[in-house]
């Protein structure tokens, strides 16, 4: 610990003595400084024992020396040393009142003992502190370090939480807690998802100071990473701000717990790879192969009912926020497979976009849903279409749900859109394409020409024609004509159109274009 004044009144060569403030000795000492100014509070930064022989003050005066005092304590001056025996034999009472009304401790220096000679044990004491803080950080990095290698991050976690005499700890790059100590801890950290949030969207390395106040812990927070992306976030609670040891253990369970991020990631860029080439024989057919290729590793996954997703960017990329959004988005779900205990695939393509295999009914689909589902295009930075619940040997059909799913997120504006609800809802919103709609409008154009000049009704003969099926009597009746008027209207439709309305492909094209051009704009 630093040198306190009490240590040094203890200090068997320097002789002092205490005049008042005895109950302000353990106050650490941060400096001795010699000053004779009848105002030295300028040249001042606190906590210094100002020593002085009052050569320059009226230390008889009591009203001088109570100006004086209070001049000091409000700089910080933590303690007073007075030289008996030079200008005054002795501490004069108006100085010793004046010290005890303000609580400022004072000290009889006699004349024997050098001011310099102060100075020495404070410096001495001050560098034998520093010297006992950096040996103690280099032992805790040395524990943090075995820990790493044998046991992993949550042990460095918790080697930290009992060197600061606290608690500590790690988040993942999506902000959940991953590990904690002690154990009652996890509960406390997950007070500071918010901040450990706040601090992702900062470059790396970034660090915040949160809490403090009205007993609550101070709790340190500092980023992991060495790009400029966070990967993680490294929490440290204490009842009182870190000293100069905890400070280096801290920096040290940084450092350390970087690597291990960036190992990690490495160990992960390999995974990515293998799951490249698992992806590719499960698109191209080949099941088993797939499987062996995956073993442990994604083996789990295939053996399930299982999702595909397809995200791309919402729109074109945003450099001044500096990030990739798929990146962050892959991390999330990666995060929910690993809180969750199960097996995701993530691999991204080259055309930026990202293919996710992910158990159907697992954590992966349902916080993407979650955070998705809600949510239009332009709130979000991805668009994800999802399949239907699928298997391995189904997969190559899977991914082309996904992307139809995909493309209807997009043109509907949607953030989110899983395959079940094309299969399940109308074909007729899809029919809003303007390619469709262009389609459509040419192939009616001749007969809406026709009836603008009021020879006839043909579109809507037409339309009520194709809603009976062809049944004369049934669209005559709709209609209010004779059969022999609505037979005579499909004649001219054919004349007019080229086509015969007996072939299905025609009067399927026909009733699609009818109901496109009475459909609204968008969905």
């Amino acid at each position: 610990m630093p040198p306190t004044l009490a240590s040094l009144v203890q200090h068997s060569a320097l002789k002092l003595t205490v005049r008042a403030g005895e109950d302000r000795l353990e106050t650490p000492v941060r400096w001795a400084h010699v000053s004779e100014l009848a105002d030295p509070v300028p040249y001042l930064e606190g906590g210094e024992l100002l020593l002085v022989t009052a050569m320059t003050l009226d230390a008889e005066d009591p009203e001088a020396m109570r100006r004086y005092v209070r001049r000091l304590v409000a700089a910080g001056v933590v303690g007073l040393g007075f030289a008996v025996g030079v200008n005054y034999e002795d501490v004069p009472d108006a100085l010793v009142e004046a010290a005890k009304e303000e609580r400022l401790p004072l000290l009889a220096v006699p004349r024997r003992t050098p001011f310099i000679a102060i100075s020495k044990a404070v410096s001495a004491a001050i560098a034998a502190d520093q010297y006992r803080a950096v040996t103690a950080g280099f032992e805790a990095q040395r524990e943090m370090t075995r820990a790493a290698l044998a046991e992993g991050p949550a042990a460095v976690v918790a080697r930290l939480a009992a060197h600061v005499d606290g608690w500590a700890a790690l988040y993942d790059a999506s902000g959940a807690v991953v590990a904690a100590a002690p154990e009652w801890a996890a509960r406390r950290a997950t007070r500071f998802t918010g901040d450990v949030e706040r601090l992702r969207e900062r470059s790396a390395p970034a660090s915040a100071v949160v809490g403090g106040a009205q007993g609550d812990d101070r709790v340190e927070l500092q980023s992991l990473g060495s790009g400029r992306r966070v990967r993680g976030a490294l929490a440290v609670g204490t009842g009182a701000p870190l000293g100069t040891a905890e400070r280096y253990a801290v920096h040290s369970a940084v450092a350390l717990l970087t690597l291990a991020t960036e190992r990690s990631r490495s160990l992960q860029a390999a995974e990515q790879r293998l799951g490249a080439a698992v992806l590719r024989m499960l698109l191209a057919g080949q099941p088993d192969h797939a499987r062996a290729v995956a073993g442990d590793l994604y083996g789990g996954l295939l053996d399930a009912p299982f999702r595909l997703l397809i995200a791309e960017l919402s729109g074109e990329p945003d450099t001044d926020a500096g990030g990739d959004p798929l990146a962050a988005f892959a991390e999330s779900l990666e995060s929910s497979a690993a809180r969750a205990g199960e097996a995701v695939l993530v691999v991204p393509e080259g055309d930026g976009r990202l293919v996710v295999l992910a158990a159907d009914g697992g954590a992966v689909v349902a916080s993407c849903t979650a955070a998705y589902a809600a949510k239009e295009a332009e709130d979000a930075e991805t668009v994800v279409g999802l399949s239907a619940p699928t298997g391995p040997i189904a997969a190559a059909g899977a991914y082309k749900q996904a992307e139809q799913a995909l493309s209807v997120a997009r043109r509907r504006g949607r953030a989110l859109v899983e395959h079940e609800e094309l299969a399940a809802g109308s074909i007729l919103p899809l029919l809003a394409d303007d390619a469709v709609r262009a389609f459509a409008d040419g192939m009616l154009r001749a007969l809406h020409e026709h009836d603008a000049t009021g020879r006839g009704d043909l579109v809507a003969s037409l339309r009520a024609w194709l809603s009976r099926h062809g049944q004369w009597d049934a669209a005559a009746a709709d209609l209010g004509v004779h059969r022999h008027t609505l037979r005579y209207r499909m004649r001219r439709v054919e004349e007019i159109l080229g086509r015969s309305l007996d072939d299905p492909d025609v009067r399927m094209e026909l009733w699609l274009s009818l109901k496109t051009t009475s459909a609204p704009a968008s969905d």
